[in-house]
């Protein structure tokens, strides 16, 4: 009987059933709600601390992808601080020397801008027979200076910033992004260990700092691989772009292919921009229409070959995204970041991936990324 009363004295009333599942009910709606309210303030910190963040950002990803390669030059027994400062001083110092290299030929394609996209409206005007409209509109631009010079009045004329002004200020922001990037790199890589040793001490149990520094490994074999492998595949791409260009007799041929290098890290329009700016510069460059067309239909070629044989086919199913998750990572990175987001929107959604795949709770979100067809039900 005492047995029969204390089971009937531990059973749950009926009572309190339906009042423990509004609690529960009502503490998920609470979970949903702070958590939509975070994803929000996280939202505006990225766009409103652009200037903060992205250095921040770069300099992790930028130790992440280096992290592998310092721990094979310690464990070859080099100082960790020295293997650290090679690897980005390398890295760093090659940068600054191709900024430099290039600068002369960037600033002179800078101020012939205005002059190409003449060139090229009245290449255009002649090709869809608009030629007097043209005429038409320059008379007018004639007439209403000659009439604002004969009335006497002053004129004010508010000069806009130029290209090649914009172009410096830009230069400028980024030189000083990449600087604070590669410093934090630098500091991430000489604490070696030291960073995986606090992070392994922020967790209690053994099996969770377990699972902490082995995510921790993976995600730095994960970015490193597939950075490394995408530069690889992209110089590839600049140095085929660029002997095409060489054969056809486009001009500055090399800036093409650093171009093509840069621009292909953007999917989807990376390729677009590149062949018609090609477009552009090749009509003004070259008589005939037929043969304009050379240069940028090598450029659409040569990109899809790159997009849908080649990286496809090196980095794997394992490294692959979903055309979806990276087309909204693209968009919302070019949103908060403009041209850098653009850059880093595949990188990120990798380390979100890689992250997401080594947690319980964030399945859901790897199978969304992943491009591998979900599993169907028995």
């Amino acid at each position: 009987m005492d047995g029969e009363h204390a089971a009937v004295a531990a059973a749950p009333s009926p009572q309190a059933g339906p009042a423990h599942d509004r609690r529960t009910i009502e503490l998920a709606g609470l979970r949903r709600v702070v958590a939509a309210i975070l994803v929000i303030h996280l939202i505006a910190a990225i766009y409103f601390a652009k200037d903060l963040i992205l250095p921040l950002v770069l300099g992790v990803l930028l130790a992440l992808t280096f992290s592998p390669l310092v721990r094979a030059t310690v464990r070859a027994g080099a100082p960790t601080a020295l293997a650290a400062g090679t690897f980005v001083c390398l890295l760093g110092g090659g940068a600054v020397a191709l900024i430099f290299s290039l600068s002369d030929r960037v600033s002179e394609l800078a101020a012939e801008a205005p002059r190409l996209g003449f060139l090229l409206r009245q290449k255009l005007a002649q090709l869809s027979a608009s030629v007097e409209a043209v005429k038409d509109a320059s008379e007018e631009v004639e007439k209403i200076a000659d009439a604002a010079l004969s009335s006497g009045e002053p004129t004010v004329v508010v000069a806009q910033p130029g290209m090649l002004g914009a172009a410096i200020g830009n230069l400028a922001g980024g030189a000083t992004t990449l600087a604070v990037a590669f410093i934090l790199a630098l500091f991430i890589l000489a604490a070696g260990r030291g960073v995986h040793a606090k992070l392994v001490r922020a967790f209690p149990t053994f099996r969770e700092k377990r699972n902490a520094l082995e995510t921790v490994y993976e995600i730095e074999i994960r970015i490193s691989r597939y950075l490394f492998t995408i530069t690889l595949i992209n110089a590839g791409l600049g140095v085929a772009i660029f002997l095409a260009f060489f054969a056809v007799g486009m001009p500055y041929a090399y800036l093409w292919g650093l171009a093509a290098f840069l621009l292909n890290f953007i999917p989807f329009i990376g390729t677009a921009i590149g062949a018609a700016t090609a477009a552009a510069v090749s009509i003004v460059s070259f008589d005939g229409i037929g043969y304009a067309l050379l240069a940028p239909l090598a450029y659409l070629a040569l990109g899809s070959l790159e997009g849908q044989v080649v990286t496809p086919s090196i980095l794997g199913r394992r490294l692959e995204l979903s055309a979806i998750s990276v087309l909204v990572s693209l968009i919302f990175w070019t949103w908060a970041w403009g041209v850098a987001g653009a850059l880093l929107a595949v990188p990120l959604l990798v380390l979100v991936k890689a992250v997401a795949e080594r947690i319980d709770a964030l399945r859901g979100l790897s199978l969304l990324l992943s491009s591998e067809p979900a599993a169907r039900d028995p």
